[in-house]
């Protein structure tokens, strides 16, 4: 089962026999006060700078949130997606908990876009899943509802399944959901990465859906994330999960992506693996390695 996301000019095919796709993170401004700033006063040039960033690296989507506390978040996502979409041609993830944002994003963009995201409170469900019908989107449902997050992964795995059918009742395909187990902090959740594992193999098994995550939640409070997350990451590829919503720019997470791809048999005949250790310290290794994984990744009639 594959979802199939456009811009434009470019298609982006998730799936189980598909290369590991990399959604960019970058482009949110929590946490990062200069970014807020600068989007809340119309200033774009960091949405751009981290857009061509995370491109350059090998970013097959972008994910773009404007949750600015006090800006108007629906005019703000509305531009940013409009300027993303005048200088990269790769699909955009369109990230806002404000049904007005969401609706505001997927107004002004070009395509088939990604909807993050839909939680299984009934509430939400309905009000998010007829804004994704409408707008001929894909949509992330998290596997989380109106009691909170659970431990249990048997108790995500029945949130998700509730999603997926309700979006199904909605006219939304299966194919158009992609489901999120809800990684959660290892140091202060022990079970954080068996429960997040053992959702995704059952998804993978009972549901047949694509997967996503936000990668970097495993690693918070803790030292050395990158290392950590790119375990994770590769650890996570072989119990099911096909996408990511994870920082590109790092290197020990792309190669960890690669690898994967190398040893779950995504990868055809090693080529995007060789192309990334065949020889140049000027970085043509690394672009060579990521024109192969765009020609991989992209499906037929699709342009690179």
């Amino acid at each position: 089962m594959e979802t199939v996301l456009t811009s434009p000019t470019k298609q982006v095919h998730i799936g189980p026999e598909r290369p590991f796709v990399i959604i960019g993170e970058r482009i949110n401004p929590t946490n990062r006060a200069r970014l807020a700033a600068e989007m809340a006063a119309g200033n774009f040039d960091r949405v751009k700078a981290d857009a061509m960033a995370q491109v350059a690296a090998g970013a097959h989507v972008l994910d773009v949130n404007a949750g600015i506390p006090l800006a108007d978040e629906p005019a703000i996502l509305a531009e940013a997606i409009r300027v993303l979409q005048s200088i990269v041609d790769v699909p955009l993830c369109i990230d806002s908990s404000i049904i007005a944002a969401l609706e505001a994003g997927l107004g002004a963009y070009q395509g088939k876009a990604l909807v993050n995201s839909v939680t299984g409170e009934q509430e939400r469900l309905e009000i998010v899943l007829p804004l994704v019908k409408k707008y001929g989107a894909a949509v992330i449902g998290v596997s989380n509802d109106e009691t909170g997050i659970s431990e249990d992964p048997d108790v995500r795995f029945a949130v998700a399944k509730r999603i997926v059918e309700r979006a199904e009742a909605f006219g939304i395909p299966r194919h158009d959901v992609l489901i999120d187990p809800l990684v959660m902090p290892i140091g202060a959740m022990r079970s954080a990465g068996p429960s997040a594992f053992a959702v995704l193999r059952r998804v993978r098994d009972e549901l047949g859906v694509n997967t996503v995550c936000g990668a970097s939640n495993v690693s918070f409070g803790l030292p050395d994330r990158v290392t950590l997350n790119a375990a994770f990451l590769t650890m996570a590829i072989a119990e099911g999960l096909t996408s990511a919503i994870t920082n590109p720019l790092e290197e020990p997470i792309r190669k960890g992506i690669y690898a994967a791809d190398v040893l779950m048999g995504r990868d055809e005949n090693c080529a995007a693996w060789l192309a990334t250790h065949r020889g140049s310290a000027s970085g043509s290794d690394e672009r060579a390695a990521r024109r192969e994984r765009r020609r991989r990744e992209a499906g037929p009639g699709a342009t690179s």
